[in-house]
Parts: C-alpha cells; structure tokens; sequence
C-alpha cells in the first residue's frame, strides 16, 4: 500500500515537471534595443512601440514579406468610381481584449480618434479624411476630401489599429498605462526600462495560429548585454543584433540568426526652426547643412561601424523602393565642405549632437564627430536614452539627433511626416511650401509617373536644404535561440508571433 501511494506520488510529480516544462516552453523573452514610449497607437512613435503593439494590436490591414497589403481586421475592401471613399467589409466574431465587441462603430471610434486625440502622431498620416460612416456593423466607410494614394498602407500600420472605445474612454493616460485591442496577445503589466507583460488572449479570432501563451519585451540598449543574455538562455530572441557579433553567433550552435533589408534610413534630423535650439549655424543656414554632409564619409561609417553590412545612401527610401533614385551615395568632399562654411562666415561652428545610447549609435556619433572635425566642426555628443530623446526633439530641446525611422510601404510614410509643414513627426519645424506642393500631389494622384515626379521634386529640394541628413540603410538583423520556429522576418522589422513555437 505504502509504495503504490509511493510510486502515484513519484508519477505525479513527474507530470508536475512535464508541465511545468511544458509552460515554460510556451514562453518568450525577447531583448528589444529601446524602451518603448507611450504604450498607446494613436501617440507612440518609436519602432520598438511597434513590435509590442504588433503582438497586442491587430490592424485593419497588414503586409505580406514580399510587402503585398492584405486584410487583418478587414475582409476585404471596395474603392468608390472617383477614389475619394474607401468601404471596408470587417471581420465578424472579434472580440477586444476586455470582451466588448470589436465592430464598425469600434473602427469609427479609432479612426475619429487618431484625427482628434490631442498629440496625436497619427493625424498627419491621416489627411484627407473628412469623415468615417458606420454602414452597418460589419461595414465601414472612410471619405476623403480627394483621392489618397497611401491610404491602405497607413492602415496597416499604427493608423489601421483600432482599439476598445470601452477602454479608450478612460483617458488616454488610463490607456496608455492599460492598452487594449484585438490582438493574438493582451496586456499584463508594464515597468518603465524593465519590462512589459503580455499574456495569450483566448478569445482572439486567429487563436489557432498562436502558440505561445506568454511574452516579456525586455528593453537593453547595450547590444553586447543583450547578446550575452541570448547566450546564457535569459532570452530567446534578440532584435537590431550589431552586425559585428555575427560571426559569433554564428560560431554557436544554440543560436540562429535572420535578416532583411529595411525600408526605412537612419539619418540626422536637424532642428531649423523649433524654438531657441535651432538659432545656431547648422539651423539657420542650409550650407552649414550641406557641408556637414559632406564632411561625413558614408561608405567608411557603415564600413567601420556596422562591418559593412549596411548600405551608405543619403535618400529617405531604401534601394527595393521604386522611388528609390539610380544615384550613388556622395562622395565625402572636405574642401568643399571648408568653402560652404567660409561662404556662411561660420569657419568652425559648433554643433550640439544628440545620441540614442546604445553603444553602436553612440560609435556612430564619435566617427561623424571625427569627419566633421576635418572640415572644421567642434561636435559635442550628447548622449541619450531614446524615448527621452524623441521628446526632447519634439519639444524643440535639441539642435541635431541621430534618428532612424523603420520605414513604411508606401514612401508618403517616410517623408510626409517628417518634412511637411504640419506633419506629426516634423520635430525641426522644416516648411517649404514648393515640398508641401509635391508631397500633396503624390498623395492624390494614382498614376505611378506622376508620384514619381512628384517625390523627385521633393527629394530636389531637401537635397539641398537638408532638414534631415541621410546617412545609410540598415538591414534587419535578430538572432535567436534554435529552440525557435517558424519566425518569418519581414521588411518592417516588425516581429510577429504567429506561427511562432518554442521546443
């Protein structure tokens, strides 16, 4: 009797280590380069908010690895005769995370929402929309003042998200501090520069394709940091890997890695006329500007930073783009860059530079300092945590930060916010009513010749007046544990779970 209650102990036991190890094989730990901003679609800004959004929020829309668009939340989709109104057929059966119902009065709600809420980062990508009609609960129509090319791909990013108005109505604080949508994924806990916790949903519409139940986003700027905790089995998956760790991952047989090429650059964005910060040399006058860009030897940067592996460019499209200029990166010129800053009466100005801290950027920062140094720049780095930073930008605080920007479908995302009068992400406060002009002709027209012409002019004119200072186009670059399968990369560089098993 004693070892038959004996050997049942023992046999229970067993099955308690078998699921126990079976839950801890459904969990992941994924090492992000940044803490995320606002944990909210409407005001975040940063890439790194966008791999956590892509786990609790679904989208109208989504890409394909091969940038096809293609319904999320939506069904399906029909344009009007004159483009000016989009009808979106919704999915049924979605619930929010907090259980309400996830329909066209839901959609209506995000939408209005993304125009209106005060700081919102979506507003700009959303021009041109003059209203949102519920047409019955699994139908939605979105009018335009004039036919908006870029619009399925705004919707299939942060704009495409909707999210519980339940939840919403709390407050945008509330929110933010408690998110809620329609992903594979709901919200569990956040500690600012430490974690954030997210949990399977169960009643999410696609839950088949889900098969982990558990993930924690741990933000460590310091890539060596997170390697090492990819190593030692802390992490299961790590993103932005430094290109000159590869061949040390690739040495161990616990690990593998993945990469694409990005459809975004990473630049300088130069404060012209946000506040006191841009009444410097390099703010008020586009000389200055252009021969800070000279002075910078883009093949060398990528070469000496980043092994090689990223591509030196000064075009705020990357080379798969088709609006992507035939040209090559320019050359780095010091005489020149001597000649403009004599001609401006500015022979050795000086130039505050604010640095993301991770370790690569701040040694992208200290080889920039060098080159402009030979042309007769005195650059004072400034080192930074991200999210800090992107408000310190926005706010007018900085003269000049080194700033990427992920890249999005359709080229309007990569420059319309960024150098429009108006435009949510314009921190520089750059306006060039001729840009302007472009930028509007390329979002109404449909004809690619015409875009095309029209984002050539922009590119002209920004060319010259430099409010941001394009520098290069990384590739994507995660490694991860071999214990996982299934992760597809795509050109975002948004990590997306479905599919995604660990064991």
């Amino acid at each position: 009797m004693r070892r038959t209650i004996r050997s049942g102990l023992i046999a229970l036991a067993i099955v308690g280590f078998l699921d126990q190890g079976q839950a801890l094989a459904q969990q992941l730990r994924i090492g992000l380069q940044d803490d995320p901003d606002v944990l909210d679609p409407t005001i975040s800004r940063t890439f790194v908010g966008r791999v956590v959004f892509a786990s609790m929020c679904d989208k109208l829309f989504d890409i394909t690895p091969d940038l096809k668009i293609v319904p999320q939340l939506a069904t399906g989709y029909e344009w009007s005769a004159d483009q000016k109104s989009l009808m979106i057929k919704l999915r049924d059966g979605v619930l929010f995370q907090d259980g309400t119902k996830m329909d066209a009065a839901a959609v209506k709600y995000s939408l209005e929402r993304h125009l209106t809420l005060p700081g919102s980062t979506r507003k700009s990508e959303l021009t041109g929309v003059t209203g949102v009609e519920v047409v019955d609960p699994s139908i939605v129509r979105i009018n335009l003042s004039a036919p908006f090319a870029p619009l399925l791909a705004v919707l299939s990013d942060r704009a495409g998200m909707i999210v519980s108005p339940k939840a919403a109505e709390a407050g945008a604080a509330a929110f933010a501090s408690h998110p809620v949508c329609a992903g594979p994924f709901k919200f569990v806990e956040r500690v600012p520069q430490d974690r954030i916790v997210l949990e399977r949903f169960p009643d999410y519409w696609n839950k088949g394709h889900v098969k982990i139940d558990k993930v924690t986003f741990l933000p460590i700027p310091d890539s060596a940091v997170r390697l090492a905790n990819l190593k030692s089995g802390d992490l299961d998956m790590i993103e932005r890997v430094a290109p000159t760790d590869l061949d040390d991952i690739k040495s161990n047989p616990k690990l593998t890695t993945a990469s694409i090429g990005e459809l975004g650059y990473q630049g300088i964005t130069i404060n012209v006329a946000n506040g006191p910060k841009s009444k410097t040399p390099i703010g008020s006058d586009e000389r200055v500007r252009q021969a800070f860009s000279l002075a910078i030897d883009r093949q060398a940067l990528v070469q000496v930073v980043y092994n090689g592996f990223f591509i030196a460019d000064d075009q705020w499209t990357g080379p798969a783009s088709p609006f992507h200029l035939d040209r090559p990166a320019p050359a780095r010129d010091v005489a020149k860059a001597k000649a403009l800053l004599a001609a401006a009466g500015q022979p050795h100005p000086t130039i505050h530079l604010t640095v993301p801290n991770t370790p690569t950027l701040m040694q992208t920062g200290q080889v920039i300092q060098s080159m402009a140094a030979e042309a007769g720049f005195d650059v004072q780095l400034q080192a930074m945590e991200f999210a800090s930073a992107l408000a310190a930008s926005q706010k007018g605080e900085l003269e000049a930060l080194v700033l990427a920007w992920s890249g999005r479908t359709d080229p309007d995302g990569n420059i319309f916010s960024f150098v429009s009068c108006d435009g949510a992400l314009n921190d520089g406060k750059y306006c060039n009513k001729e840009v302007d002009a472009a930028l509007n002709t390329a979002r109404t027209a449909s004809d690619f010749a015409q875009r095309k012409a029209a984002y050539d002019k922009v590119t002209g004119i920004t060319d010259r007046e430099l409010p941001i200072i394009y520098l290069y186009h990384q590739k994507w670059l995660w490694a991860l544990s071999n214990k996982l399968h299934g992760f597809t990369p795509y050109p975002d560089g948004i990590i997306r779970l479905g599919d995604v098993t660990k064991g």
